[in-house]
């Protein structure tokens, strides 16, 4: 299994925290969040990972990760810096994760034991932490809806009430060739201002209204966090 890193972004909410650094460097109780990830994602047997770079890449030689780089990162978001590692996507299955982010063992090994071609890992129990972020919670939040079998039934929309979502999507993913092939026809049918410019969860969306292959949904209940602004390191700095 190879694992994916998603960090060609600036993180600009991080204001100076990222002048002169990327994102994924901001320590964490003494360690980088890729340096996080990365004993993550080996300790759930991931065996080799690679990295979309594109904000000063230059500050990721010294690491031991397959480099894709996003060339257009000022102008494109995550899925089309997704895209710049198809080699290995229409290979293997991978598990990418978001730059930002930290989790456990557990979320990534019920992502590689997934028995679908598109799985995901969400929060069940995410109000709680999100109401720690936020003065309201629906500011920062999408949609989130299940099946009676746990399939992902809708992502990404903007909710109206807390009860349009039953989990926060963190940010960590599975593909196999399958699923991909799926999120590559999306993207084909749109237009390129709109295929550089589309969200995850709005791709993720499309693949569900396509039918042509189920999305699962994981609950993960362990530490997990995700990091967009010097207010939420500073929250899990210290949160017990």
């Amino acid at each position: 299994m190879k694992g994916i890193i998603l960090a060609a972004g600036r993180g600009s909410r991080m204001k100076n925290l990222t002048e002169n650094n990327l994102k994924c460097l901001v320590k964490l109780h003494g360690k980088s969040l890729l340096d996080i990830q990365i004993e993550t994602l080996k300790s759930a047997g991931v065996t080799e990972i690679g990295i979309v770079t594109g904000y000063k890449k230059n500050l990721l030689l010294d690491r031991k990760l397959t480099q894709f780089h996003n060339k257009r990162w000022k102008e494109t978001n995550m899925v089309f810096s997704l895209t710049c590692a198809d080699d290995w996507l229409v290979s293997e299955p991978c598990i990418v994760s978001y730059s930002d982010i930290f989790y456990g063992i557990d979320a990534v090994n019920s992502l590689i034991y997934s028995n679908e071609s598109l799985a995901v890992t969400y929060d069940p129990n995410w109000l709680k932490l999100w109401q720690k972020r936020f003065s309201d919670p629906l500011v920062d939040a999408e949609t989130f809806r299940l099946t009676s079998e746990n399939k992902l039934a809708e992502i990404g929309k903007k909710p109206k009430i807390i009860d349009e979502i039953e989990g926060q999507y963190m940010g960590l993913l599975r593909f196999t060739p399958k699923g991909w092939a799926e999120v590559i026809k999306v993207l084909s049918n749109l237009k390129k201002h709109e295929s550089d410019m589309i969200q995850m969860t709005q791709v993720l969306q499309k693949v569900i209204e396509s039918n042509n292959v189920l999305i699962d949904a994981l609950p993960y209940e362990g530490k997990w966090g995700e990091i967009d602004s010097q207010e939420d390191l500073w929250l899990y700095q210290n949160r017990n």
